[in-house]
């Protein structure tokens, strides 16, 4: 059963069900090493076949695989089945499938009960009969890797869904200049203005690092904030951007109250830019920008027809079907965060007076439609301004079904804070918000800004810190 490609001896990669549940794909991610799966996992993933969600998608999806990978080698199943030609060559290695039963020393310290040590067993079982080889058991469940480590068993995470290693390499949307970078990019730079913008193209050696709308500052005797417009070679063209910390540019009564809040408010008002993601931890001000400038684009400058906000319902999984009333009704109870800020924006008239505040309100509501993600399939949204909240608790397929949905003159922003993941499985690395700012960075339609400082109160910000 062990092979040999060229040197090197192939492992062997045991999956736990979860991986399979958490990516369908993973049956090609193994290179030239084999796969074995035990005939507990096939049992898991028959139980959890059922259903309209995702992992029953995922269990559905694993299982179609299986049958075109399995049913043309039926006759040799215990040699294995070859990846390669479902793959395009990506994986060269072979399936095996458990094909007979399996006794392990295991079930002396754990109970055989259990199909996590149904897994385990089999899993030793196959490191003392394969010494020649690493055989390494893969899942997403912590518990599952302790008790193997425990039994003396490698045990590995899944980390091919992982956009990066290490988040602090996110990329932050926002660079600050070095003090000498006139001096060692202004040679030869040309100046122009247009339409109440400075414009400056410059050449040096920073360049090649910047990225399209990308934004760059610098404080002193003269603080200096633009955006990167264009990047050719080693020339980039900056331009200055709106001061929205100025009372005269206020958006819907709300001011930028920071130099990343600017920046933000800067990317959701330009109507070039059609995709937005704004990250930050609570209290940055992520949601009331995003409603504000929501707002002022569709009912005063008309830009679009009205805000779509949508999140992920965690905590009941996967229905919201329990609660009484329509779909808007019943994901009233998840949108807390949207009346708290609409109360804010509704109090910025100071003059409109109660009946003035009553009708701004009723005006506001009729262009805020709140969606649950369950029903999202199939729809195409034209001329509507989508707000994604809590995103980094979509997987980056989920994240591609919700950003394919905008149809022309949509602008989409993704809204959240990849430390308060709740959706099991998902790490910071792998969650689908990481993996729409990783990959849209760059594009002359995004924009991407890490929000740093709580605008909250006092009070939040101690506690943020202190807690």
């Amino acid at each position: 059963m062990a092979r040999k490609t060229g040197k090197k001896l192939t492992k062997l990669f045991v999956l736990d069900t979860n991986v399979l549940l958490h990516d369908p794909t993973c049956l090609y991610r193994f290179q030239e090493h084999d796969i074995y799966l035990p005939m507990a996992t096939l049992e898991e993933l028959d139980h959890n076949k059922k259903g309209m969600s995702e992992v029953a998608r995922n269990a559905r999806q694993v299982t179609r695989f299986l049958e075109e990978i399995v049913s043309a080698s039926e006759l040799n199943i215990e040699d294995g089945a070859p990846l390669a030609p479902y793959s395009h060559k990506a994986a060269t290695g072979r399936l095996f499938l458990q094909t007979h039963p399996i006794t392990s020393d295991v079930t002396a310290v754990l109970p055989f009960s259990k199909v996590d040590n149904q897994i385990l067993g089999v899993v030793a079982f196959l490191k003392t009969h394969q010494s020649e080889r690493q055989v390494i058991l893969v899942s997403k469940d912590i518990n599952m890797r302790i008790k193997a480590r425990a039994l003396q068993i490698p045990a590995e995470d899944y980390f091919n869904d992982k956009v990066l290693e290490d988040t602090d390499l996110l990329y932050g949307g926002v660079l600050e200049l070095p003090a000498d970078f006139w001096d060692k990019h202004g040679k030869g730079m040309e100046s122009w203005q247009k339409d109440g913008r400075s414009y400056y193209k410059v050449t040096g050696p920073l360049v090649p690092a910047l990225l399209v709308n990308q934004f760059v500052w610098q404080e002193g005797a003269n603080p200096f904030q633009a955006r990167v417009l264009e990047v050719v070679g080693n020339t980039a063209t900056l331009v200055t951007i709106k001061d929205y910390s100025h009372g005269k540019n206020n958006v819907w009564g709300i001011t930028a109250r920071n130099r990343e809040q600017n920046f933000a408010l800067n990317a959701l008002m330009d109507p070039d830019i059609d995709f937005v993601s704004l990250l930050g931890q609570a209290g940055t001000g992520k949601t009331l920008l995003t409603l504000a400038a929501g707002l002022t684009q569709i009912l005063e400058a008309k830009t679009y027809s009205e805000i779509i906000m949508t999140r992920v319902t965690v905590p009941v999984g996967e229905d919201i079907g329990f609660l009484p009333g329509t779909e808007e009704e019943k994901m009233t109870p998840w949108m807390g965060a949207l009346e708290d800020n609409l109360d804010v924006l509704n109090k910025t008239d100071e003059e409109a007076g109660e009946w003035g505040r009553a009708a701004t309100q009723d005006l506001i509501r009729s262009r805020i439609k709140v969606k649950s993600l369950n029903f999202m399939r199939g729809r195409t949204f034209i001329n509507k301004f989508l707000i994604i909240d809590e995103a980094q608790n979509l997987t980056s397929k989920q994240m591609k079904t919700l950003i394919t949905r905008a149809g022309p003159g949509t602008k989409v922003v993704c809204l959240g804070n990849i430390a308060q993941i709740d959706t099991p499985y998902l790490t910071e690395g792998s969650s689908g918000l990481t993996y729409v700012v990783d990959r849209f960075k760059g594009w002359p339609h995004s924009g991407h800004v890490t929000l740093a400082r709580g605008e909250r109160s006092r009070l939040a910000d101690h506690a943020a810190a202190i807690l």
